[in-house]
């Protein structure tokens, strides 16, 4: 029996080798296993012993208990966050999906075999120990030493116990029930604020500036999130070797075309995913952490970044290769246009489940948008897609961009290289590397073959790739560059804690809601903010208006229209 308890305990206090789906055990103990078995032993003293059918359903139980210890080790590991039933569930498919294109359908169908034959499997082998359990509670001395230590696990537990935070015992592993407690406060907390659509998220935004666009009118201006592009391409070492190179390619582009460029980090809402909820922070210039306030704002009239340039005439477009449906988000953010995968009519070679290089959609969005005259001022909103997970099959360079809308884009000796490339899943970031080096690569590609064009480009990370590739406990800023020719623009940011170049300072100036203040400022002329708009960034969470910077120019702002003295530290 001895080797059955050992098994059980383990199925509920295994740990994460990082950064591998596999696991470990760091030698704890689970109160939960320890419940059970004390639970069956008084069963089986006051009433009879637990029927077959008991056991079985006991082990089913404990593969349940076994998959969310699973997902709570191991989705921190990969994916750098807890894991979300609620809102992570419906994208499994997706997941699914993508996943099936990056491997062959052998590969995919022997996986999927696999899973099936482990879970059952595991099972099988809960019911053999539960089996052996189930026969030591007939013999009275057994029984009694059973509840004896099960006893005294327990009470250890309780000693060690404090509620807020749960801690423990060093000896003990956090019980699997308090996961599936949290999933279920997560559901419980979604559910109440879907019945709260009046919510007024859009009035907290500090819409009351005079944004007037002054210093960018007649420019067109793109505002690109690089996937998965973040912190760690500079953080750690063996990324931003990799990509020197490619960065010092894109500065000398910039340079050549008579451009410049400024950086900073912002922090994403999201990690390893969720590209949207940091697409819907700057467009909407709010926090958006989950997709509770991600889909409350939708329900809402909200003036947000593309209506604002709606406003004052421009012509406001989505450029978005990866869409592959309808989205009726669309209509919330107010495109002109919308180049999903059908619009695009991309004819070449598909390079995994994001087919459509992101080459080629900026050279078609060129094609369909920028080479006819007259036409209005473009707002260009573009979520790439080339970069992202499983970052393979990362598509060639294509130096000729009037071939890329051909129908042959490529040479086939490039084609047949790079889709003969599969992930490295032992070692991401190999493959990370390559495809953020493809980014920057047709970024400075086409800053060299539009050198004229009137351009404020703004580049930024959506969030961090999983942290299977940037580490563990890894910071969530992404980086953003502002590439302009227009240097008041430019100057604004300086001022506002971006510096000059590619590189940014290594503290992030704000949250990724809070730019979009402050790229609208940089884009209009200078004018006072309100007190009501002062006080709403004041007021925003995270906000410090006793520091330095900008977010002090709002201090001392508002110290100055209410009368008082600044405020300084303490």
């Amino acid at each position: 029996m001895g080797v059955a308890l050992v098994v059980l305990n383990f199925s509920l206090t295994f740990h994460n080798v990082w950064p591998t789906p596999w696991i470990t055990t760091h030698h704890e103990l689970s109160v939960e296993i320890a419940v059970l078995l004390l639970a069956l032993v008084l069963y089986s003293r006051a009433v009879r012993l637990p029927s077959r059918g008991a056991m079985t359903g006991l082990a089913l139980l404990l593969v349940v208990f076994s998959v969310g210890r699973y997902a709570e080790v191991t989705a921190p590991a990969l994916y750098g966050r807890p894991v979300n039933v609620y809102w992570d569930g419906p994208h499994m498919l997706n997941v699914v999906a993508m996943l099936n294109e990056a491997a062959s359908p052998l590969v995919s169908a022997l996986v999927g075999l696999g899973l099936v034959i482990l879970v059952i499997s595991v099972f099988a082998l809960f019911k053999w120990c539960l089996t052996r359990v189930h026969g030591s509670l007939a013999y009275p001395p057994t029984r009694r030493t059973l509840a004896a230590v099960s006893a005294g696990v327990i009470a250890l537990y309780l000693i060690g116990y404090t509620p807020s935070p749960v801690r423990t015992l060093g000896w003990f592993s956090l019980p699997v029930s308090m996961t599936y407690w949290r999933q279920a406060e997560f559901t419980l907390d979604a559910y109440e604020r879907a019945k709260n659509p009046d919510a007024a998220l859009c009035s907290q935004s500090g819409g009351d500036f005079d944004f007037d666009f002054a210093r960018v009118a007649g420019s067109d201006v793109f505002v690109v999130f690089l996937e998965s592009y973040g912190a760690t391409t500079y953080d750690r070492a063996e990324l931003s070797q990799a990509l020197a190179q490619g960065r010092e390619e894109l500065a000398e582009a910039i340079a050549s075309s008579g451009r410049e460029v400024v950086s900073a980090y912002v922090e994403s809402p999201t990690f390893g995913g969720g590209s949207w909820l940091a697409h819907m922070s700057l467009l909407a210039g709010r926090p958006v952490r989950d997709n509770g306030t991600y889909n409350l704002l939708l329900t809402q009239d909200c003036e947000v970044l593309t209506g604002k340039f709606a406003r004052h005439g421009y012509r406001v477009v989505g450029l978005m290769p990866g869409l592959k449906g309808a989205w009726p988000e669309g209509s919330f953010y107010g495109f002109d246009a919308i180049y999903g995968e059908s619009g695009l009519a991309y004819g070449g070679p598909e390079f995994g489940w994001w087919r459509i290089p992101d080459q080629y959609a900026l050279a078609k969005l060129d094609q369909l948008e920028l080479v006819s005259t007259p036409r209005a001022p473009l707002f260009v909103f573009f979520p790439t897609i080339s970069s992202h997970m499983p970052f393979r099959p990362t598509p060639p360079y294509q130096p000729d961009w009037a071939r890329m809308l051909t129908g042959e884009p490529y040479d086939p000796g490039p084609v047949a290289e790079s889709l003969a490339v599969t992930p490295d899943w032992t070692n991401l970031g190999v493959d990370y590397a390559d495809t953020v080096a493809y980014s920057l690569k047709y970024l400075g590609g086409y800053l060299r073959h539009r050198p004229e064009l009137d351009l404020v480009l703004v580049l930024l990370g959506d969030h961090q790739p999983p942290a299977s590739v940037s580490g563990a406990e890894t910071r969530w800023d992404v980086p953003v560059h502002v590439i302009a020719s227009r240097g008041e623009v430019l100057d604004t940011l300086l001022a506002a804690g971006f510096v000059a170049g590619l590189r940014p300072r290594d503290e992030a100036i704000g949250p990724m809601h809070a730019l979009t203040t402050l790229l609208l400022r940089a884009s209009s002329s200078p004018a006072r903010p309100s007190l009501g708009e002062a006080l709403s960034v004041a007021d925003q969470p995270g906000v410090d208006i006793t520091g330095s910077g900008p977010l002090r120019q709002v201090g001392d702002e508002l110290s100055n229209r209410l009368g008082i003295e600044p405020l300084t530290r303490p």
